[in-house]
């Protein structure tokens, strides 16, 4: 199947987004919650939070499709692997490198996809049966959004001149739904960022029966 894709995010350096700020602890109090030790950061950019990941005692690896990307992350976390790789790729020399992992985080990607469906399918041949996938993406709710239009904020919010930018935006609804038709089971919500309803990001654990 074709598949648009954008080679170059920009990413220069390994310093972490603002937006690790107020995603990686939840991720990280989310992962020992569910006891994963053995973890994949499924589009892991410049290695930052597989840098965190690591730094609290977890096994990551990271699988990013931008080149750029990796050898940031290589140069960045010596003792980490990371694989040059995309969700439309086929993923059997990693599993049988890395093995079957307790978790999969995908933080902050979804929304850069031209084709999200293959996410869920990628995720199942990564992590072993009654494991977890931890995802976060921009909230979208009926409150912020009428907050948005009223601070007449949707161009840029919405801008469509970054490169490599958001293409999707997703609700709790679509976002579980693409998960569920991917086969996975939704089995918990929560916001991070600013305040109930106004969040900045949403993040959704679900289980890979």
């Amino acid at each position: 199947m074709a598949t648009n894709i954008v080679d170059d995010y920009g990413w220069t350096d390994p310093t972490a987004t603002l937006a690790a700020g107020y995603i990686t602890p939840a991720v990280l109090e989310i992962l020992n919650k569910l006891g994963a030790r053995r973890v994949v950061d499924i589009g892991s950019g410049n290695g930052s939070l597989c840098g965190a990941l690591a730094g609290a005692g977890l096994n990551p690896y990271g699988i990013e499709y931008d080149a750029a990307g990796v050898q940031i992350a290589r140069r960045a976390h010596p003792a980490l692997r990371f694989y040059e790789r995309g969700i439309q790729d086929d993923s059997s020399d990693i599993v049988a490198a890395e093995g079957m992992v307790d978790a999969a985080v995908s933080t902050e990607v979804v929304e850069h996809l031209f084709s999200p469906h293959l996410l869920p399918l990628f995720v199942r041949k990564l992590v072993r049966p009654g494991g977890h996938l931890v995802i976060t993406t921009p909230y979208h709710g009926y409150v912020k959004n009428l907050a948005l239009s009223l601070a007449n904020k949707w161009d840029h919010h919405h801008t469509p001149l970054w490169h490599g930018g958001h293409i999707k935006f997703w609700s709790r609804d679509t976002l579980t739904k693409l998960l569920t038709d991917g086969g996975l089971t939704v089995t918990g919500f929560q916001g991070v960022g600013r305040l109930p309803w106004l969040w900045k990001s949403m993040v959704l654990i679900a289980r890979v029966d």
